[in-house]
Parts: structure tokens; C-alpha cells; sequence
């Protein structure tokens, strides 16, 4: 039995999840080495404000069991503890060219949904249009996707 929202694409190959936070940090490395709570502190840029600083330190600590961050201890510090330094390695840098096409695949996805909503809202037809109410003016109940135009010729190829 084939269950719901677990479809695969691109021709049976599994797609994996697109997060933020790795490649954000990993492109953060790509600059250079530095201490976590930098990093943790420069996510910020990437709109990634009032994250946890307990769910920063396990991304990291869990990219550097796999092999794409290496850390040290920053023990030249004239004051306070001891620091951890990341830095990116050669497979990190991998990941990181991996997840930068996974985002341009889903920023492509997110750009086709949002150009054929607003397709859609633009007809002005169906009871949750600003304007219109009820049925469309042709008496069509077409699920989403069938008839209408849903794809029409310019966005088939997405």
C-alpha cells in the first residue's frame, strides 16, 4: 500500500529533505574556519533569527561525525574557556555543492506553485476568490489540476 505525501520523483530516486541550517553553516565555512557561536550568530543572514543555540551546536557536532566539518580547540584565548574552531573539509564542500541544487530544485518548485496560484487567483473564479463567490461562471467542478488550464503549454515543461 503506497502511502500519502511519501512520493518519489525524478524517476524513482529519493529526494532528499532541503534544510537551511547545513548548507547555510557549511557556506558559512566555505569562508573560513571559525568559532560556533560566530556562526550561530551569522545565521541571522541567512534569516535564521532566535534559532536555539542547543539545535546550532547538534548540526554541527552531527556534520563533523560525518565527515564534513573537522573542529580544534581555540586554547590561545587570553581569557575564559577554551572554543571550538569549525572548519569545512573537502566532503563538506561536496555537501554543500549538493544541498546548493537541491535549493535551486526547490526554489524552482516553490516559483512554478506560486506563478500558477497566482494564475489561478487571477481568473477571479470558485467560491474563494476575492470578488467572486460560488461556482465558476462555466459550471465547472474540475478537481485542481484537470481542465482549466492548470498546465497550460509555458509551464508543461516544469
Amino acid at each position: 500500500m503506497r502511502r500519502r505525501g511519501r512520493a518519489r520523483r525524478g524517476g524513482g530516486r529519493a529526494h532528499r529533505a532541503v534544510r537551511i541550517l547545513e548548507p547555510a553553516l557549511l557556506l558559512l565555512l566555505h569562508y573560513g574556519p571559525a568559532h560556533g557561536y560566530i556562526l550561530l550568530k551569522q545565521l541571522e543572514h541567512f534569516g535564521l533569527v532566535n534559532l536555539d543555540s542547543s539545535v546550532g551546536y547538534r548540526t554541527l557536532r552531527d556534520m563533523e561525525e560525518k565527515g564534513w566539518v573537522t573542529s580544534t580547540w581555540d586554547e590561545e584565548r587570553a581569557q575564559g574557556p577554551p572554543r571550538r574552531v569549525y572548519s569545512l573539509t573537502a566532503l563538506g564542500d561536496e555537501v554543500l555543492g549538493g544541498h546548493t541544487q537541491d535549493l535551486r530544485e526547490m526554489r524552482g518548485m516553490i516559483d512554478h506553485l506560486l506563478e500558477a496560484y497566482h494564475r489561478h487567483m487571477g481568473e477571479g473564479e470558485g467560491e474563494y476568490h476575492s470578488g467572486a463567490a460560488g461556482e465558476p461562471a462555466d459550471g465547472r467542478t474540475d478537481p485542481p489540476g484537470v481542465g482549466r488550464g492548470f498546465l497550460d503549454s509555458s509551464s508543461a515543461g516544469h
